[in-house]
Formats: structure tokens, C-alpha cells, sequence
């Protein structure tokens, strides 16, 4: 590290070579003996990953982690390791985007019946339509908050369904539910899994989920843990939106959202429980 200070100073011609030894306590024979050395091998090495962390880095809207990066070119057959992984994004200014402040969406105050917790946090990786989590967040915009309701199959980390609207209503989770029956075609005693908020208690979701023979499963009381999927999700979701200010409204949070689940998120956003592939593909590779 000195050695290189030093050719650095002497490339702006800064101070003497001499001094600058000196003061450093380096001898001169031996900065000279680096600079005839070169850069080593472990230098070359970080020199080709760079491009490589940048190309993954760039796939995100709001970039990723040292965790995805490192899965990810391991993936590829690189050898890398997480902390040589953080000192080289760091050196190259390259980071995620920070988490948002916290609204509540869950009104679990209420007299409707719940379900026991069937699924019990049960989130391994396994085939597809055996069981969906789903919830609500909440989106910022100009004109006020936008709602997101989404299922996932717990199995495979895919967005099954999903919908947004102006209002947190019954309206807004069946229609994710029914766009994610369309699309999936569940067979009879599918779980379906989410919090105690009134839109899922309610008797027109309950009816719905028993007229697909769909399992009604509920976490406990205040924990958000037994969901942990779904949030896990909204999370990475937040942090990865293309918004750097609120959306105009909620048409142009739903624009986002579907450019966001269609053409990353399921499609090619690698997933460190899948083994760094994306859901889509672990779907492929399962079938």
C-alpha cells in the first residue's frame, strides 16, 4: 500500500522518491524492487472480476448486494468470496438502495374467523403449487399511497399474481388471487398462506379460496416472521424500483410493478434460495 501511495506521488510529481521513503520508514531498494515486480496474480485476478461484478451489478434497477454478486459469479464458475467480493464494489462505488420507511397494511382487528398456521414456516425450496404466501404493502405516490397485493409460490419464490390499486380493499387481493388461479391452474388442497388482515378473513376471499378447494393457512398474531417469504419480497421489491421520486399515481406504480415482476423479477433475478437462479428457471429446471 505504501509502495503504491508512492508511485502515485511520483507519477504528479509530487515529492521525492527519497523523502517520500523516508517518511513512510520504506527503503527506497525495496519500492523499487515493486515497481519491477508489476502487479501480482491476486491483482490480475481482481482486475477480471471487476468487469464481471459491474455486468451483474447493472442487472438490478437499484444494483445488489456482495450476497447476490458473489452467488452469482460463483454461478459462473468464478472463485470468489464475499468479503473480497465487498472490498471490490466498495472500490468501485458500487452499493444498493436503502430500505424505506415503514406503513402499516394490516387491519387485524376485527370479529372474522382465522386459520391455524398450516404452513408454519415451511420456505425450502420445493415443486410448484404445493402452497402461495401472499400480502399487502404499500407504494408512494404523488397523489397518495398505492396498494400492492401479491401471492408467491412458496416453493419456487415465483410472483403467481398480483395487483395494485388505489385502495386496500377485498377487491385488491382477489384480484390477485384470481389472475394467479388463471395463470396456474392450482390443483385441490393448495395452501394458501397470509397474515390475519381483514381482506383475507373477509367472507368474499374465504368463499373464493373454497370454491378453488384452496387451504386457508394464517400466521399468528403480530408476526411477521411466519410470512417472512412475502416480506422478504415487497423488501427486495422497494429497494429495486426504478422510482427515484414517487410515482404520478397508482396506474404508473402498476406500470412498474409489472415491468418489474414480468421482465426481472421472475425472468431473471437470481435467487440466493434457489441457488442463484431465478425463479422461472428453477420452475424450468424442476419441470
Amino acid at each position: 500500500m505504501k509502495f503504491d501511495f508512492i508511485a502515485a506521488e511520483n507519477a504528479c510529481k509530487s515529492y521525492e522518491v527519497e523523502f517520500m521513503c523516508r517518511m513512510l520508514g520504506v527503503s527506497r531498494s525495496g519500492y523499487y524492487a515493486h515497481q519491477s515486480r508489476g502487479i501480482t496474480q491476486r491483482q490480475r485476478d481482481d482486475l477480471a472480476l471487476v468487469p464481471l461484478i459491474h455486468a451483474e451489478h447493472k442487472k438490478y434497477p437499484r444494483g445488489c448486494g456482495s450476497r447476490t454478486v458473489v452467488g452469482a459469479l460463483r454461478a459462473q464458475g468464478q472463485r470468489i468470496g464475499r468479503r473480497r467480493a465487498k472490498r471490490l464494489m466498495s472500490e468501485e462505488n458500487l452499493c444498493c438502495r436503502l430500505k424505506r420507511r415503514h406503513v402499516v397494511t394490516t387491519q387485524s382487528k376485527h370479529d372474522d374467523r382465522v386459520a391455524p398456521n398450516l404452513l408454519e414456516r415451511s420456505f425450502e425450496p420445493a415443486a410448484p403449487n404445493c402452497a402461495w404466501a401472499g400480502d399487502i404493502t404499500y407504494l408512494q405516490t404523488k397523489t397518495g399511497w398505492a396498494y400492492l397485493a401479491a401471492l408467491l409460490d412458496v416453493g419456487t419464490r415465483k410472483v403467481v399474481g398480483w395487483a395494485v390499486g388505489p385502495t386496500i380493499d377485498s377487491e385488491l387481493v382477489l384480484t390477485a388471487l384470481e389472475r394467479a388461479v388463471r395463470d396456474r391452474n392450482p390443483p385441490p388442497g393448495l395452501i394458501h398462506h397470509s397474515d390475519r388482515g381483514v381482506q383475507y378473513t373477509c367472507h368474499a376471499y374465504q368463499a373464493a379460496l373454497a370454491e378453488r378447494d384452496i387451504v386457508c393457512s394464517m400466521s399468528r398474531r403480530g408476526n411477521c416472521w411466519d410470512n417472512a417469504i412475502v416480506e422478504s419480497f415487497f423488501s427486495t421489491l422497494k429497494r429495486e424500483l426504478p422510482n427515484e421520486q414517487p410515482f404520478d399515481d397508482w396506474r404508473d406504480a402498476e406500470r412498474a410493478v409489472f415491468a418489474y415482476v414480468h421482465a426481472h423479477y421472475n425472468t431473471h433475478r437470481r435467487h440466493s434460495a434457489l441457488g442463484y437462479v431465478s425463479p422461472n428457471e428453477y420452475e424450468r429446471r424442476a419441470a
